[in-house]
């Protein structure tokens, strides 16, 4: 719990600190004088001031946000030798200059951050493929267990290769969102037996991008041989005598081709309220054994939900993992496309959200943040620094929004002023504010609702 705190309230502050020192620092180079820095709202914690203007840093006790105040008649009055420095009477590119400089930053920021987990390297697994989930677009493919998918390509251009199982589901959803065909190179797990086949993603509900979404095109988890780990005494597994390190062939009569296989039996092995006794056929150290198994029957995660089968043994082995790492020049380009693709995906997805085509089930507010710094700093920097990539964009994007309150909804009236040569009328930004703020209430309303949803597991 409090490694969660600690790293959504450095997750919140990074991004605070540096979209707001985007605005100060062009705000300076604009030679508009700069009042307060500010990290947070409400009661001041810590207070100095810096600089030739003395700038007020100002860190207060809510740290959902931050802001800079800058010099500016329509706020006060402003001494006549400092008229000039004054925000409001600076050149119009000059003011959205300062206003697109905090979005900017944290795109900025995105690419460095993505580029340094590219340079430290993330353990991945490899993407070698568990039976594809029955009637799945995968297996309708010809993608089998065991498949390595080595590269991928789209609408038939150039093969670009697959480095990770990471690497391939990012290409599937994009494709899934796209509605497009993806084309996979693949072959056996020894590296032999290449052929090309076509994963047709036109059908596919991609409302939700989750992890849902990868069950409903049939990629499930990774490669996992279908051998018995650690068997929890007193329970079903034990009962039937397994042990440890028991390889498991058939059950039923039916070929075990990896572990997700015979997990999806174990929990299908349920009639209503009452276990299914199964046949299992295990290879133990050469030794060929029948046994018979009957699992524990589980009520369903939430109510309505069906129940299913646990055997209480761990089943499947750790899957093979590979390093992914990138050189210096690599790293940084390789930031600047995932960040493009993260900004690109984030406003298509916002969109499709707008009219309708995509489940607002897929805005997050900061419960969901918190949960997931909790978890990446948990698996290591590179994680974390990719997380922190990956909200970072989320900001800049949504900073970017033509919305009222939001730094988009001023560029707009930048771009009003610049067609029109005067300013959006006083009585229209007034009604305009009061709009966005609304949307803007509406839309933290259901982010916080996905949350709590989530955290009850009623997503």
């Amino acid at each position: 719990m409090i490694t969660t705190v600690l790293a959504f309230l450095l997750t919140i502050g990074v991004l605070i600190v540096i979209h707001e020192f985007g605005h100060y620092r062009v705000a300076v180079a604009c030679n508009v004088k700069v009042l307060r820095f500010s990290v947070g709202f409400g009661r001041t914690l810590w207070s100095r001031r810096f600089g030739r203007d003395q700038t007020e840093f100002v860190v207060s006790a809510l740290p959902l946000g931050g802001y800079v105040r800058m010099l500016d008649e329509r706020e006060g009055a402003v001494d006549l030798h400092e008229r000039e420095r004054a925000f409001n009477n600076r050149p119009l590119w000059q003011r959205a200059a300062i206003v697109a400089a905090g979005p900017t930053a944290n795109l900025l920021l995105a690419v460095l951050l993505y580029a340094a987990a590219h340079w430290i390297g993330v353990q991945e697994p490899r993407a070698v493929l568990s039976a594809p989930v029955v009637g799945s677009v995968a297996e309708r493919a010809g993608l089998r267990s065991g498949d390595w998918v080595r590269s991928w390509s789209s609408d038939g251009g150039q093969w670009n290769d697959v480095r990770s199982l990471t690497d391939l589901r990012w290409q599937v959803t994009q494709a899934a969102i796209r509605g497009e065909s993806l084309q996979l190179m693949v072959s056996g797990r020894d590296g032999r037996g290449s052929r090309a086949l076509t994963l047709d993603l036109a059908g596919v509900d991609a409302r939700d991008v989750d992890a849902a979404l990868m069950k409903r095109i049939g990629l499930g988890v990774p490669f996992s041989e279908p051998v018995l780990g650690e068997v929890k005494a007193g329970g079903p597994a034990a009962a039937a005598g397994l042990r440890s390190g028991d390889r498991v062939l058939r059950v039923d009569g039916a070929d075990i081709a990896d572990a997700q296989l015979l997990r999806d039996r174990i929990r299908a092995a349920v009639r209503g309220d009452a276990a299914v006794s199964m046949n299992w056929v295990i290879d133990r150290a050469g030794q060929t054994l029948t046994l018979p198994v009957t699992p524990r029957v589980m009520p369903g995660a939430t109510s309505g939900a069906p129940a299913f089968g646990r055997v209480d043994a761990f089943v499947g082995q750790p899957a093979e993992m590979v390093l992914v790492r990138h050189g210096a020049l690599d790293g940084i380009v390789q930031g600047a496309e995932r960040t493009w693709s993260m900004s690109a995906l984030t406003v298509k997805m916002l969109g499709r959200m707008l009219i309708g085509e995509a489940s607002i089930r897929n805005l997050s507010g900061p419960l969901t943040i918190a949960d997931y710094a909790g978890q990446s700093v948990q698996q290591g920097l590179s994680y974390y620094l990719a997380f922190l990539a990956l909200v970072s964009v989320s900001l800049g994007v949504l900073n970017l929004l033509p919305l009222p309150m939001l730094d988009g909804g001023h560029l707009m009236y930048y771009l009003f002023e610049g067609v029109t040569g005067r300013p959006v009328p006083d009585r229209w930004l007034d009604r305009l504010q009061r709009g966005g703020i609304a949307v803007l209430l509406v839309m933290m309303s259901v982010a916080l609702f996905n949350d709590v949803a989530r955290l009850l597991g009623l997503h």
